[in-house]
C-alpha cells in the first residue's frame, strides 16, 4: 500500500514540475555583456562568517 501511493505522489510531482510558467523574467545580463560584474552584497559574507565560526566552535568541541 506504501508503494502504492508513493509511485502515485511521485507521479503527480512529476507533473507539477511541468506545469511552471515558461516566462522565468528579465534577464540577469541586459544587452548580453559577458563581463557584467554579479551583485554579492553583505550577505553572502555573513553566511561565510557563520560558517566559519561554526566551523570553529565544531573544531574545538571535537578536541574538547
Amino acid at each position: 500500500m506504501k508503494n502504492l501511493i508513493l509511485a502515485i505522489a511521485l507521479v503527480f510531482a512529476g507533473s507539477y514540475a511541468f506545469a511552471q510558467p515558461q516566462d522565468l523574467g528579465p534577464t540577469p545580463n541586459p544587452g548580453n555583456n559577458p563581463n557584467a560584474a554579479v551583485p554579492v552584497d553583505g550577505g553572502a559574507s555573513l553566511l561565510i562568517a557563520a560558517g566559519v565560526a561554526y566551523g570553529v566552535k565544531r573544531m574545538k568541541a571535537k578536541k574538547a
